[in-house]
């Protein structure tokens, strides 16, 4: 349950467990609007992921409506304008995510561990679990780590013949590494060795999972150099790692995404809302973050990218689809290609690691002018941006494969595949607040029934009734409601949304073994100066500021 993408149930302290085996099945499909939840047992208590409840339960929304809005929300003939945001940062976004939602007790089930390690394993922190796990000694995950105990491993691309002798070699440290062997299925061979498989759903954040372990290794090799004691050195090196981490998404990645002026005010004057008292203890995720307002990354995905000198237009091959992104992936995909039903198929596909053919150039992903390095810039017209923060998500999110929410090799009704209607049932799932619920506990003015109805050339609500529309203008879906935000604030987060996510990366880096907000005289060290440190400043590192590594297919 730990590492699929979309949980099928929530325990949330003080409620109970909502969603599968529970009574909230039973009273949503009988129409009821009261879902109750099934009391936790002691050890679920202490087993299960934290979540919590921000704001107040909200009214359900009835299945026809929540159809009809992802399909207005997925349609097809719906323009969705360009943002001004690199795109590496949709996928640096899913990263985090599954950083906060890591569940790392998951391979100490029935293991000896401590009270303490249980609640601390199951509570979010922007602490790099996801790619440490539970470190080197312990006996499970050290199979993460290289011989030494200190550095990760790295895995090797598979030598490919398309298009030319360039790709026909294997290139140590350009793939995640991957168990191999002969035993199992082909997706059990693929299967990369990284504590959280998540991070090979799609390429771009598999190879954006591989730039943080070279991130460490790079660490490692530097503070050696220093004469830090061996016995010292991996918790030394994942300290800066995370430090470092933590800066980033403070000064980088979150004024990007929500609006500047709420960032400011959480990490300057603290969180007013979300465990404002919280230090001391452990943080917990409340379900309006992880249902609704942090899913607007799925709003950013492109349905095709610039992805290296290949795969691009003009190139010999076609443009990095979506559909192509899940499919050179272990998880999702098969390294191979196929449509849905072969990417369905565990055993399909005859290739175990990435074709050689398929690394990254992140030149295309971020923009490293910004950094002072007009020579990385990319091929003109190359670059990628994401696509505007707001009410349309691209149409192949409407088909996704089964592999990216563990429907793998079972049956289920087809609109399960629709990545819309999968966030507003879940959201349905735990009575989620609506956008104005939650705007009158922030006290700021809710969206106009024109606003939500009209938006910003977003999604068209005219295929929805009269009586659909005017449930969803009353009591409007939360993960809708901070897209539409969004929208009418030039693609990030607002007063809402913007808030939620806000306090919610604080207090996770407050909770944090390593943290920037317990430590705020700490500066980073790795950037161009003490007050600056970007995610392309942690890609030059990783990569030695090299072009032939940052992107080593070439022009």
């Amino acid at each position: 349950m730990a590492h699929r993408h979309a949980r099928d149930s929530f325990f949330i302290v003080g409620e109970g467990i909502l969603g599968e085996g529970s009574t909230t099945e039973t009273a949503a499909a009988a129409g009821s609007d009261d879902v109750a939840a099934r009391p936790a047992s002691a050890e679920e208590e202490l087993r299960r992921f934290r979540f919590s409840r921000l704001g107040p339960r909200g009214k359900r929304t009835d299945e026809p409506t929540r159809a009809a809005l992802a399909a207005a929300i997925t349609d097809v003939s719906a323009g969705q304008p360009d943002g001004t945001i690199p795109a590496g940062f949709t996928y640096l976004g899913q990263f985090v995510d599954h950083d906060l939602t890591l569940d790392r007790t998951a391979t100490q089930l029935g293991s000896e561990v401590t009270v303490d390690d249980l609640v601390q394993g199951r509570s979010p922190a922007l602490d790099l679990d996801s790619v440490y796990g539970r470190g080197p000694r312990d006996r499970l995950d050290r199979r993460f780590y290289a011989e030494d105990g200190v550095r990760l491993k790295v895995g090797t691309s598979s030598a490919t013949g398309f298009p030319d002798d360039r790709v026909r070699v294997d290139l140590e440290g350009f793939d995640l590494p991957r168990a191999g062997g002969t035993a199992g299925t082909a997706a059990d061979r693929r299967a990369p060795l990284i504590p959280d498989l998540r991070n090979d759903e799609n390429l771009v954040v598999a190879q954006t999972h591989l730039a943080f372990i070279r991130f460490h290794n790079r660490v490692v090799e530097h503070l050696a150099l220093t004469g830090i004691h061996e016995r010292r050195l991996f918790e030394a090196a994942r300290e800066q790692v995370v430090k470092h981490y933590q800066w980033m998404l403070r000064t980088d990645f979150l004024p990007r995404i929500v609006d500047p002026a709420v960032v400011s005010d959480v990490f300057t004057n603290g969180r007013r809302f979300f465990e404002a008292r919280g230090h001391g203890r452990r943080p917990t995720m409340p379900v309006e973050f992880a249902v609704a307002a942090y899913r607007m990354g799925h709003s950013m995905v492109r349905d095709a990218y610039e992805w290296n000198r290949v795969f691009t237009t003009g190139g010999p091959g076609p443009l990095g689809t979506l559909l192509l992104l899940f499919t050179f992936s272990g998880v999702s995909g098969n390294f191979t290609g196929g449509g849905l039903p072969e990417l369905d198929d565990p055993d399909f596909g005859t290739v175990d690691r990435l074709p050689t053919n398929w690394i990254a150039d992140f030149r295309r992903l971020y923009d490293f002018t910004e950094a002072g390095r007009p020579d990385l810039a990319p091929p003109a017209g190359a670059g990628n941006v994401a696509k505007r923060i707001d009410t349309v998500l691209v149409d192949p999110l409407a088909q996704l494969p089964a592999g990216t929410f563990g429907g793998r090799g079972s049956t289920f009704p087809d609109i399960h595949r629709n990545l819309a209607f999968r966030n507003l049932t879940r959201a349905d799932m735990v009575r989620l607040a609506s956008g104005q619920q939650m705007a009158a506990l922030f006290g700021v003015t809710p969206l106009t029934r024109d606003q939500i109805l009209t938006g910003n050339g977003g999604a068209s609500l005219a295929g929805l009734s009269a009586e659909q529309r005017a449930s969803v203008a009353a009591n409007t879906p939360l993960w809708f409601y901070v897209l539409r935000e969004a929208e009418l604030n030039d693609g990030r987060l607002g007063q809402v949304g913007g808030r939620i996510v806000a306090e919610v990366f604080h207090r996770a880096i407050e909770g944090s073994r390593h943290s920037t907000v317990r430590e705020p005289w700490w500066r980073p060290t790795l950037g161009p100066d003490a007050s600056t440190f970007r995610m392309t400043d942690l890609l030059l590192f990783a990569f030695e500021g090299k072009a032939d590594l940052l992107n080593p297919l070439g022009e």
